[in-house]
């Protein structure tokens, strides 16, 4: 749905986050869905290699093959990773993939589809359910997502969905889910961003 419009502007904005990295700034993309990651880490990724730690209620590893809605925002992690529809996969900058599973972690998710599900695993992307921050507590699984997909690397990307946090905490995203982070949690979760010292770009998205 949307998948040219969208290509274009994702494309458009790689092109301004990029050159927004070469003056030596540290770019904060704040967008409507999801899908905007596409540009915002294709355009990083033309400085080099960088981790992805994507803080996300949803997996956004849909291709139009296994999503049901047909949805752009439920497939940007995928097309980042080289897979799905080729608009997309181009607009990220390589039709191979600019991202690599061992270097990406899904933190908070509690809403995937079935074929999303069984592509996450196929690929081996990480993924820090709900259930594991309940159990584990949220530093733990932070500090362990952020030492997988930084491994070798000197960048780091955080792409924020407001999702991630519960309903109760922000109401105004597209597609809410019950059962989220606290406030507090998703605080916590940035200070360890924010101490590690390698982010190099974020993404605040699915501001309704």
């Amino acid at each position: 749905r949307y998948v040219e419009p969208v290509a274009r502007t994702c494309e458009r904005l790689a092109g301004e986050v990029a050159a927004a990295a070469a003056r030596g700034a540290l770019p904060i993309v704040l967008g409507g869905d999801h899908s905007l990651s596409i540009g915002s880490i294709g355009g990083m990724a033309r400085g080099g290699p960088l981790g992805v730690l994507w803080l996300d209620a949803h997996g956004d590893f849909n291709t139009p093959e296994t999503s049901p809605s047909g949805n752009v925002h439920g497939m940007p992690l995928a097309a980042l990773a080289g897979l799905g529809d080729a608009r997309l996969v181009r607009a990220a900058g390589a039709d191979a993939g600019i991202i690599h599973a061992e270097h990406v972690a899904i933190v908070g998710v509690r809403s995937l589809d079935d074929g999303e599900r069984r592509l996450l695993r196929e690929c081996g992307v990480a993924v820090y359910s709900m259930e594991a921050i309940d159990r584990r507590g949220v530093a733990a699984v932070v500090a362990e997502a952020i030492d997988r997909v930084g491994r070798g690397m000197e960048r780091l990307h955080v792409s924020l969905d407001l999702d991630l946090l519960d309903p109760r905490e922000a109401p105004g995203v597209g597609t809410p889910v019950p059962g989220g982070l606290t406030y507090r949690e998703a605080h916590l979760a940035l200070e360890l961003v924010a101490e590690d010292g390698r982010l190099c770009s974020m993404d605040v998205v699915e501001v309704n």
